[in-house]
Protein backbone atom coordinates (compact mmCIF):
# COMPACT_ATOMS: atom_id res chain seq x y z
CA UNK A 1 0.00 0.00 0.00
CA UNK A 2 2.15 2.81 -1.34
CA UNK A 3 1.24 6.52 -1.33
CA UNK A 4 -0.19 6.32 -4.84
CA UNK A 5 -2.73 3.78 -3.53
CA UNK A 6 -3.66 5.80 -0.45
CA UNK A 7 -4.34 9.15 -2.13
CA UNK A 8 -7.27 8.02 -4.36
CA UNK A 9 -8.92 6.36 -1.34
CA UNK A 10 -8.61 9.54 0.74
CA UNK A 11 -9.77 11.80 -2.09
CA UNK A 12 -12.77 9.57 -2.82
CA UNK A 13 -13.71 9.52 0.86
CA UNK A 14 -13.52 13.32 1.13
CA UNK A 15 -15.67 13.72 -1.99
CA UNK A 16 -18.29 11.31 -0.67
CA UNK A 17 -18.47 13.13 2.66
CA UNK A 18 -19.07 16.48 0.99
CA UNK A 19 -22.01 15.15 -0.99
CA UNK A 20 -24.00 15.47 2.23
CA UNK A 21 -21.58 17.47 4.42
CA UNK A 22 -23.26 15.82 7.39
CA UNK A 23 -21.24 15.01 10.52
CA UNK A 24 -23.84 12.38 11.43
CA UNK A 25 -23.84 10.58 8.07
CA UNK A 26 -23.03 6.87 8.03
CA UNK A 27 -19.58 6.00 6.72
CA UNK A 28 -20.12 4.69 3.15
CA UNK A 29 -17.04 2.47 3.16
CA UNK A 30 -17.03 0.55 -0.16
CA UNK A 31 -14.20 -1.86 0.70
CA UNK A 32 -14.09 -5.33 2.18
CA UNK A 33 -14.01 -5.01 5.96
CA UNK A 34 -10.85 -7.09 6.30
CA UNK A 35 -8.87 -5.16 3.70
CA UNK A 36 -6.28 -2.45 4.24
CA UNK A 37 -8.31 -0.27 1.87
CA UNK A 38 -11.23 -0.43 4.30
CA UNK A 39 -8.97 0.78 7.10
CA UNK A 40 -7.59 3.59 4.95
CA UNK A 41 -11.08 4.77 4.00
CA UNK A 42 -12.27 4.61 7.60
CA UNK A 43 -9.19 6.52 8.73
CA UNK A 44 -9.94 9.37 6.36
CA UNK A 45 -13.66 9.35 7.18
CA UNK A 46 -12.86 9.81 10.87
CA UNK A 47 -10.49 12.66 9.96
CA UNK A 48 -13.05 14.30 7.67
CA UNK A 49 -15.86 14.23 10.21
CA UNK A 50 -13.53 15.52 12.91
CA UNK A 51 -12.36 18.34 10.63
CA UNK A 52 -15.93 19.60 10.51
CA UNK A 53 -16.52 19.03 14.21
CA UNK A 54 -13.50 21.25 14.85
CA UNK A 55 -15.04 23.93 12.61
CA UNK A 56 -18.41 23.81 14.35
CA UNK A 57 -17.05 23.95 17.88
CA UNK A 58 -15.31 27.24 17.07
CA UNK A 59 -18.61 29.01 16.41
CA UNK A 60 -18.55 31.95 18.88
CA UNK A 61 -22.32 31.63 19.27
CA UNK A 62 -22.28 27.94 20.17
CA UNK A 63 -24.24 27.09 23.32
CA UNK A 64 -22.22 25.70 26.25
CA UNK A 65 -24.22 22.47 26.29
CA UNK A 66 -23.70 21.81 22.60
CA UNK A 67 -20.04 22.84 22.87
CA UNK A 68 -19.42 20.28 25.63
CA UNK A 69 -21.27 17.64 23.61
CA UNK A 70 -19.01 18.33 20.61
CA UNK A 71 -15.89 18.33 22.79
CA UNK A 72 -16.79 14.87 24.08
CA UNK A 73 -17.36 13.71 20.52
CA UNK A 74 -14.01 15.12 19.39
CA UNK A 75 -12.29 13.30 22.28
CA UNK A 76 -13.96 10.07 21.19
CA UNK A 77 -12.99 10.72 17.57
CA UNK A 78 -9.36 11.26 18.55
CA UNK A 79 -9.36 7.86 20.26
CA UNK A 80 -10.94 6.25 17.18
CA UNK A 81 -8.28 7.91 15.03
CA UNK A 82 -5.51 6.49 17.21
CA UNK A 83 -7.11 3.04 17.16
CA UNK A 84 -7.35 2.89 13.38
CA UNK A 85 -3.77 4.16 12.93
CA UNK A 86 -2.61 1.30 15.14
CA UNK A 87 -4.62 -1.18 13.03
CA UNK A 88 -2.92 0.20 9.93
CA UNK A 89 0.43 -0.30 11.66
CA UNK A 90 -0.61 -3.87 12.45
CA UNK A 91 -1.01 -4.43 8.72
CA UNK A 92 2.55 -3.25 8.07
CA UNK A 93 3.92 -5.22 11.03
CA UNK A 94 2.43 -8.38 9.52
CA UNK A 95 3.58 -7.45 6.01
CA UNK A 96 7.22 -7.03 7.01
CA UNK A 97 7.48 -9.55 9.83
CA UNK A 98 9.68 -11.97 7.87
CA UNK A 99 12.04 -9.40 6.37
CA UNK A 100 15.72 -10.09 7.05
CA UNK A 101 17.15 -6.96 8.63
CA UNK A 102 20.45 -5.39 7.72
CA UNK A 103 22.98 -5.50 10.52
CA UNK A 104 22.76 -1.71 10.86
CA UNK A 105 19.01 -1.37 10.29
CA UNK A 106 17.62 1.76 11.91
CA UNK A 107 14.24 2.73 13.33
CA UNK A 108 12.21 5.50 11.70
CA UNK A 109 10.93 8.35 13.86
CA UNK A 110 7.37 7.57 12.73
CA UNK A 111 5.66 4.30 11.96
CA UNK A 112 3.96 3.90 8.55
CA UNK A 113 0.56 4.33 10.18
CA UNK A 114 1.39 7.76 11.57
CA UNK A 115 2.88 8.91 8.26
CA UNK A 116 -0.38 7.84 6.62
CA UNK A 117 -2.26 9.75 9.33
CA UNK A 118 -0.42 12.91 8.27
CA UNK A 119 -1.12 12.20 4.60
CA UNK A 120 -4.85 11.74 5.25
CA UNK A 121 -5.08 15.08 7.04
CA UNK A 122 -2.98 16.75 4.36
CA UNK A 123 -5.50 15.65 1.72
CA UNK A 124 -8.19 17.34 3.79
CA UNK A 125 -6.17 20.55 4.03
CA UNK A 126 -5.74 20.58 0.26
CA UNK A 127 -9.45 20.00 -0.38
CA UNK A 128 -10.49 22.83 1.88
CA UNK A 129 -7.78 25.21 0.67
CA UNK A 130 -8.98 24.58 -2.88
CA UNK A 131 -12.45 25.57 -1.68
CA UNK A 132 -11.01 28.87 -0.46
CA UNK A 133 -9.30 29.51 -3.79
CA UNK A 134 -12.61 28.99 -5.61
CA UNK A 135 -14.67 31.35 -3.42
CA UNK A 136 -16.43 34.23 -5.17
CA UNK A 137 -17.33 36.19 -2.03
CA UNK A 138 -13.80 37.29 -1.05
CA UNK A 139 -11.26 39.74 -2.41
CA UNK A 140 -8.24 39.01 -4.59
CA UNK A 141 -5.85 39.22 -1.65
CA UNK A 142 -7.64 36.33 0.08
CA UNK A 143 -7.56 34.26 -3.11
CA UNK A 144 -3.88 34.96 -3.72
CA UNK A 145 -2.92 34.10 -0.14
CA UNK A 146 -4.85 30.84 -0.34
CA UNK A 147 -3.25 29.98 -3.70
CA UNK A 148 0.17 30.39 -2.12
CA UNK A 149 -0.84 28.19 0.80
CA UNK A 150 -2.28 25.62 -1.59
CA UNK A 151 0.99 25.47 -3.53
CA UNK A 152 2.88 24.80 -0.29
CA UNK A 153 0.40 22.07 0.68
CA UNK A 154 0.74 20.40 -2.73
CA UNK A 155 4.52 20.46 -2.43
CA UNK A 156 4.25 19.03 1.06
CA UNK A 157 1.98 16.28 -0.26
CA UNK A 158 4.52 15.31 -2.92
CA UNK A 159 7.33 15.29 -0.35
CA UNK A 160 5.32 13.24 2.14
CA UNK A 161 4.31 10.72 -0.53
CA UNK A 162 7.95 10.33 -1.52
CA UNK A 163 9.01 9.93 2.11
CA UNK A 164 6.34 7.31 2.76
CA UNK A 165 7.29 5.28 -0.28
CA UNK A 166 10.99 5.49 0.61
CA UNK A 167 10.21 4.31 4.14
CA UNK A 168 8.21 1.34 2.85
CA UNK A 169 11.04 0.37 0.48
CA UNK A 170 13.53 0.56 3.35
CA UNK A 171 11.25 -1.61 5.52
CA UNK A 172 10.75 -4.07 2.69
CA UNK A 173 14.49 -4.39 2.06
CA UNK A 174 15.50 -4.52 5.72
CA UNK A 175 17.34 -1.21 5.76
CA UNK A 176 14.96 -0.04 8.45
CA UNK A 177 13.06 -2.09 11.00
CA UNK A 178 9.44 -1.51 11.81
CA UNK A 179 8.78 -0.84 15.46
CA UNK A 180 5.48 0.42 16.82
CA UNK A 181 4.81 2.05 20.15
CA UNK A 182 1.15 2.14 21.13
CA UNK A 183 -0.09 5.57 22.07
CA UNK A 184 -1.50 4.54 25.47
CA UNK A 185 -3.55 7.71 25.82
CA UNK A 186 -4.30 8.21 29.50
CA UNK A 187 -7.07 10.80 29.51
CA UNK A 188 -9.64 8.42 28.00
CA UNK A 189 -8.82 5.60 30.42
CA UNK A 190 -10.91 5.57 33.58
CA UNK A 191 -8.13 3.68 35.36
CA UNK A 192 -5.41 6.23 34.44
CA UNK A 193 -7.11 9.63 34.40
CA UNK A 194 -7.14 10.87 38.04
CA UNK A 195 -10.27 12.96 37.46
CA UNK A 196 -12.09 9.79 36.45
CA UNK A 197 -10.69 7.21 38.85
CA UNK A 198 -10.90 9.49 41.89
CA UNK A 199 -14.52 10.18 41.05
CA UNK A 200 -15.18 6.44 40.85
CA UNK A 201 -13.54 5.95 44.28
CA UNK A 202 -15.64 8.71 45.83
Amino acid sequence: MKAKNCIPIFDHCITLYHKTNDIDADCPNPYNKESIEHKMFLKNWIDTVQWHLEDIIRDPKITPDYGIKLKRRIDSSNQERTNIVEKIDDYYLELYKDVTLDENAKINTESPGWVIDRLSILCLKIYHMEEQVERDDVDKLHIDQCKNKLNVLLEQKNDLCTSLDELLIELETGKKKIKVYRQMKMYNDAALNPVLYKKNID
